[in-house]
């Protein structure tokens, strides 16, 4: 059963950044997190502001090589997106494999993002292309890279006058491979063991960018930034990849739960991180350099 609480309901942005920046209030978007933690360690009298009726935080727009995600936008709306899969191949793929129909009818990427578990699944696509967050409140908005919003377990920049408004990023470049693997005890409703993004730019036959985003191998999500950088300058043999993917591995700080021990984590991760690289590689324009 859940605990009793106080439910605001604001009918525009302004109204919910008043009530935000008034009221000791918690947004409530999908609640595919936060109702789940309420039902099992909430106390009574708690405030939510729900924002089932903000539509201008809800969409995807498609302008130039940008794209602006609102964070009302749910799982299945990025399924539905037709541009999606050139703007980030990885975020459809993570989509596909999020939960269940109605859960993806109602997780909102902001949603995701703020909860701020090791374990979740649209940062590590997110993180892959660069994304950026926007959050704003009724004094005005700020932007910062995805990569400096996460502080550490379920701690992030958000404040709590703010909601996130956007996510934005630029689409991957056309020699590029952005993917993504999702390992669980079972598809959809399990939560992940390791989550993994890749990104790697081709020019000229060797790797002039690449990022690996990695999922519940730490306290929050991360980049392995020492083994991109093994992959800068150079083709992607596979020595190359081995180096960066154990490399990956060990910056990796898994825990042992019910779900698999940190060894077998840390061994997936170098597993799963020479897989996406090797096929990464194979798929970006780069095997007319073998």
């Amino acid at each position: 059963m859940l605990p009793s609480f106080e439910l605001l309901e604001p009918h525009s942005l302004d109204e919910a950044l008043k009530m935000l920046a008034t009221s000791e209030a918690t947004p409530l978007a999908g609640g595919t997190n936060l109702l789940p933690d309420l039902r099992a360690h909430g106390r009574a009298g708690r405030r939510f502001i729900s924002l089932a009726a903000l539509d201008q935080l809800r969409g995807v727009e498609h302008k130039g090589n940008r794209v602006i995600m609102g964070g009302s936008t749910t799982l299945n709306d990025i399924l539905r997106d037709p541009l999606m899969p050139k703007a980030a191949p990885s975020l459809v793929s993570m989509a596909k494999v999020f939960a269940g129909t109605m859960i993806r009818n109602a997780a909102t990427i902001a949603g995701n993002i703020c909860y701020g578990s090791p374990s979740a699944d649209a940062i590590p696509p997110l993180l892959s292309v660069d994304a950026e967050v926007t959050l704003t409140s009724a004094a005005g908005e700020r932007t910062l890279p995805l990569d400096s919003f996460l502080l550490g377990y379920k701690k992030t920049a958000h404040r709590p006058d703010e909601l996130l408004k956007t996510v934005a990023w630029t689409i991957p470049a056309a020699d590029s491979a952005n993917l993504f693997y999702k390992l669980g005890r079972r598809r959809g409703d399990a939560i992940t063991v390791v989550g993994v993004a890749v990104t790697v730019v081709i020019e000229s036959g060797s790797c002039s960018k690449a990022r690996i985003a990695l999922g519940s191998v730490a306290p929050t999500v991360f980049r392995a930034k020492e083994a991109e950088n093994i992959l800068i300058g150079r083709p992607l043999t596979a020595a190359t990849i081995d180096q960066a993917a154990l490399t990956a591995a060990q910056a990796s700080r898994p825990i042992d739960d019910i779900r698999a021990s940190a060894e077998y984590r840390r061994h997936t991760v170098h597993m799963l991180v020479r897989r996406l690289l090797t096929q990464a590689w194979q798929t970006s324009g780069a095997k007319q350099y073998d």
